[in-house]
């Protein structure tokens, strides 16, 4: 399939041949809900903690006499229905991580692509440079594209120049930037226009190309 190419200037400069294999499919929204799930459960730190009866500070004396006083007998001061005493079957530090198949983590990251891609929220343009770190050239950039609400700017790699790009961006807290190979669908969905360089499909393709799986298994060969 192709789309429309942009400059930075905003201005169409041409056609781009997209993989229909990333940009073109049917979204498998299930597979979409099970990944962002997957992120906000591996998000969970797992740190909190609760002190049973055995833990808390208090006498292991039987505060009084079983039978003969006329009230409920009692038999330690730590007792979880006691002030002050230990928290039964309270919750304590565990790992919260799951996981997904890799091929089911492609499928969903491709579905996030394709409907961005089907919704027009994805910008391709030739590149992005700037001469130096200043997040008014930032502005401009988005401005000039009229792009209004939330953007990610996907980058292919740490490069000096990527850098700059990021560190422009990072004022703007509608804006935020991320390397291709760390693509995931919360931060797709969540952004309302995707900007991505010509320089990132090849970095997608390596990794959610048809031919990806076939490569990673000749690695382990």
């Amino acid at each position: 399939m192709q789309t429309t190419l942009y400059n930075q200037a905003g201005e169409q400069i041409g056609s781009i041949e997209l993989s229909d294999y990333i940009f073109g499919i049917t979204p498998n929204v299930p597979v979409m809900h099970q990944y962002v799930v997957m992120q906000q459960t591996n998000a969970r730190l797992g740190t909190h903690n609760t002190r049973g009866r055995g833990e808390v500070k208090g006498s292991t004396r039987k505060l009084y006499r079983q039978k003969g006083t006329g009230r409920a007998r009692q038999g330690s001061v730590r007792a979880p229905h006691r002030m002050g005493g230990g928290v039964a079957h309270g919750p304590h530090p565990r790992s919260y991580r799951v996981s997904m198949p890799r091929k089911m983590r492609r499928l969903a990251v491709r579905s996030a692509l394709s409907a961005k891609f089907a919704a027009a929220q994805i910008r391709f343009v030739d590149g992005i440079s700037f001469p130096q770190p200043r997040t008014r050239d930032a502005v401009a950039f988005l401005n000039a594209h009229g792009l209004s609400g939330k953007t990610l700017i996907v980058i292919e790699s740490k490069s000096e120049q990527n850098l700059i790009v990021r560190r422009s961006a990072d004022n703007l807290p509608y804006v935020k930037t991320i390397l291709a190979s760390y693509l995931n669908v919360r931060d797709l969905l969540q952004y309302d226009n995707i900007v991505m360089p010509t320089a990132a499909l090849p970095v997608l393709e390596s990794f959610l190309g048809q031919g990806a799986g076939v490569a990673a298994a000749s690695e382990k060969e």
